[in-house]
């Protein structure tokens, strides 16, 4: 990938995480300086080589699960507002107690990022954002419904077993190893509690992600809780 296909298919991602809907070369000429046709023939190169595709019959295009890990990979993360660092910050040191503190954590996660928030600890499983996660258009349909379920249902299992072992942990689609038919993208961090050195908390969402700031705010989220917890 050359560093203006690299700089395309990032505008691509970021483009498309705002508005869900397929990018198509006219968006991009004036971002780039460059005709629709300069920018056409840089697309073709990247669905070529996989990174994006063409949903329907529509001029536009949507990254891939392989467009996501290149842009994943390439990407810093980053934090977001930080009024909402600080109120979440209050939430989880203030809660006063290991149960609300979680509870907290969870629930500020799913608020801030509008994903389904998550946390697995000494073998419980919080959750929060269900709604909001179904109300995705990628997951309007029931096939994908149950896929996200099939992965819900066996998460802690899953992350007991595979005990991800990096800060922060980015599954994109079918890097899932369950329910790879999803769409979802599960962003995990591990930290060390009182109870575990195996805790996480993250976010499920469509592969349709504000990466920067979400990675962020999950890394974020998981170096709190610790703080508080420990």
């Amino acid at each position: 990938m050359t560093p203006r296909q690299q700089q395309i298919l990032g505008a691509i991602v970021e483009l498309y995480a705002k508005t869900a809907e397929p990018v198509g070369s006219m968006s991009l000429a004036d971002t780039f300086d460059a005709s629709s046709a300069t920018i056409r023939a840089e697309m073709a190169a990247l669905e070529r080589e996989g990174f994006i595709m063409q949903p329907h019959i529509s001029a536009g295009r949507v990254p891939t699960d392989k467009g996501y890990r290149a842009y994943v990979n390439a990407m810093e993360p980053s934090l977001g507002d930080s009024r909402q660092e600080l109120a979440m910050a209050r939430r989880i040191s203030g809660a006063g107690e290991t149960d609300r503190a979680i509870k907290n954590a969870v629930e500020s996660l799913a608020n801030v990022t509008r994903n389904m928030g998550l946390a697995t600890i000494a073998g419980n499983l919080y959750m929060s954002g269900m709604a909001s996660l179904f109300q995705q258009p990628e997951f309007a349909s029931g096939s994908k419904a149950y896929e996200i379920a099939r992965l819900l249902d066996s998460l802690e299992e899953w992350l007991a077993e595979a005990a991800p072992n990096d800060p922060i942990s980015v599954y994109i689609g079918r890097e899932n190893p369950i329910g790879r038919a999803s769409g979802a993208t599960l962003i995990i961090s591990r930290f060390e509690s009182p109870y575990s050195n195996r805790s996480y908390i993250g976010v499920l969402g469509p592969t349709r992600q504000n990466y920067g700031p979400v990675i962020g705010l999950v890394q974020y989220t998981g170096k709190l809780l610790e703080d508080t917890l420990n």
